[in-house]
C-alpha cells in the first residue's frame, strides 16, 4: 500500500442495513466498492451474528460461519470487503457467543467474549501482516445500550448493575485486543479498541451517561461520538469527551473521533445537507478528531414507506451534492499530501494536513 493510499484523510463514511441496492451483489460488497469508488480509504461496516438476513451484510447464512473469525475468515463477501484496499476499517463488533452485561457482566461471558475477540484480533494481524491495513473494533451507540426505551427524560433504567457491567465489558475487550497483539508476531497493521457515546449534552450537565460513569473506569483506545445531538455545536461535547477519557500511554494525538454524524433528506434539501455536513467536516477537523464519518452511502431509515434520506447515493441511484464533496475532497487531499512530500521529504503531521483541509473547506464555502 502506498503512502498516498494509506494516509489517513480523516473524513469518510459507512455501511449499515442499506434500504435498496442496484447489483446483484451483496449489500455489504455493493456499498464497500462505492465507498471505495468514491474516492476513500475507510470504511465502517459491522461483523456479528446478525450478518446475513434482508437489509443484511449479506442475504443468507453460510454454514460452519459461528464466530466472528469465521465470518471474517470463511464467509466470501466478509472477507472480500476486509481484502479490498481500504487502509482503515472500523467495525462495529459482536460476538456470537456472549451474553449480555445490563444486568452485571457475568465471568463466563465475560470469558467468552474475551476469546471470541481475541481470536478475531489474532486473525486480523496474521491474514493482514505486512498490508498497512488499520482496524478499530467498537460497537453502536452505547448510551443506547446502556439505558432502556431510548428514554431521556430519566436515568432511572440506568443500575449500578449496568454501569458495571459496561465497564467490565469495555475492559475485557480492551485486555482481549492488547493480548492478542502481545501474543501474535505482526507488522504494518494494527487494531484498536473503541466504545461509541452519544448522549453527551446530557452527560455535560451532569446526568448518568457512559461518557461520565463509564469510559472514565475504562482504558480503551479510542471514543467515537455519534453526534446528533450536538453537531450544531461539536467542539465543547468533544472537549468533555476527551476530557473524561483517561490517558493511553503508546498513542498519539487526539483519541475522539465522529463515529456518524449526518443530516436527512426528508428535513434538508440536497445542498443544505452538503452545507450542514461540510460545517461538521470542519469543526471536527479543526478539533483534530482522527475520523468524521458521514452516515452512511445509502440509506437505511425508511419510515411510512418514504425514505428518510441519509444517503450519499439516493434510492434513484443519483450522487448527491455532498457525494461529490466527499469525491472532490479525497482528489484535492490526495494531490496536497502528494506535493507536500515531494516538497518536504516526508508525510504531513496529523496536524499540519488538518489546517490545510481546513483551509479547503472554507474556500467551498467562500465560492458558494
Amino acid at each position: 500500500m502506498s503512502d498516498m493510499d494509506r494516509f489517513n484523510y480523516v473524513i469518510g463514511t459507512q455501511t449499515f442495513g442499506a434500504a435498496y441496492q442496484f447489483t446483484d451483489e451483496s449489500r455489504v460488497v455493493e456499498t464497500a466498492q462505492a465507498i471505495l469508488d468514491m474516492g476513500s480509504n475507510v470504511l465502517k461496516f459491522q461483523l456479528g451474528k446478525g450478518y446475513h438476513g434482508a437489509k443484511k451484510n449479506v442475504p443468507a447464512r453460510t454454514p460452519g460461519v459461528d464466530s466472528l473469525v469465521t465470518l471474517a475468515r470463511d464467509e466470501p463477501d466478509h472477507k472480500r470487503v476486509l481484502d479490498m484496499p481500504f487502509a482503515y476499517f472500523i467495525l462495529w463488533v459482536y460476538p456470537f457467543d456472549s451474553g449480555w452485561w445490563s444486568d452485571g457482566f457475568a465471568k463466563e461471558d465475560q470469558d467468552k467474549e474475551y476469546r471470541e475477540i481475541y481470536d478475531l484480533v489474532c486473525y486480523l494481524l496474521e491474514a493482514y501482516s505486512g498490508s498497512g491495513k488499520t482496524f478499530f473494533l467498537g460497537h453502536w451507540e452505547g448510551d443506547w445500550h446502556l439505558r432502556s426505551g431510548y428514554d431521556t427524560k430519566t436515568d432511572d433504567s440506568i443500575t449500578p448493575e449496568a454501569i458495571q457491567g459496561m465497564i467490565d465489558w469495555y475492559n475485557v475487550r480492551q485486555k482481549a485486543v492488547d493480548d492478542a497483539k502481545r501474543d501474535t508476531p505482526h507488522a504494518d497493521v494494527d487494531v484498536f479498541n473503541y466504545c461509541e457515546v452519544n448522549l453527551v449534552r446530557i452527560a455535560i450537565e451532569g446526568r448518568k451517561s457512559v461518557t461520565n460513569d463509564v469510559l472514565p473506569h475504562t482504558n480503551v483506545d479510542y471514543v467515537s461520538y455519534s453526534s446528533y445531538d450536538s453537531q450544531a455545536n461539536l467542539k465543547p461535547a468533544l472537549d468533555y469527551i476527551e476530557s473524561k477519557l483517561p490517558a493511553k500511554p503508546g498513542i498519539t494525538g487526539k483519541r475522539v473521533f465522529i463515529g456518524e454524524y449526518g443530516f436527512p433528506a426528508i428535513a434538508h434539501s440536497p445542498e443544505r445537507q452538503d452545507a450542514l455536513s461540510r460545517e461538521v467536516m470542519r469543526a471536527a477537523l479543526d478539533w483534530g478528531c482522527p475520523f468524521v464519518l458521514y452516515w452512511e452511502m445509502y440509506n437505511n431509515e425508511v419510515k411510512d414507506g418514504k425514505q428518510r434520506g441519509f444517503w450519499l447515493i439516493d434510492d434513484k441511484g443519483e450522487k448527491q451534492p455532498l457525494y461529490h464533496t466527499h469525491q472532490r475532497y479525497y482528489e484535492w487531499a490526495r494531490g496536497w499530501v502528494s506535493d507536500f512530500k515531494q516538497k518536504e521529504g516526508r508525510l504531513p503531521a496529523t496536524e499540519e494536513f488538518s489546517r490545510a483541509a481546513v483551509k479547503y473547506l472554507d474556500g467551498l464555502g467562500a465560492a458558494e
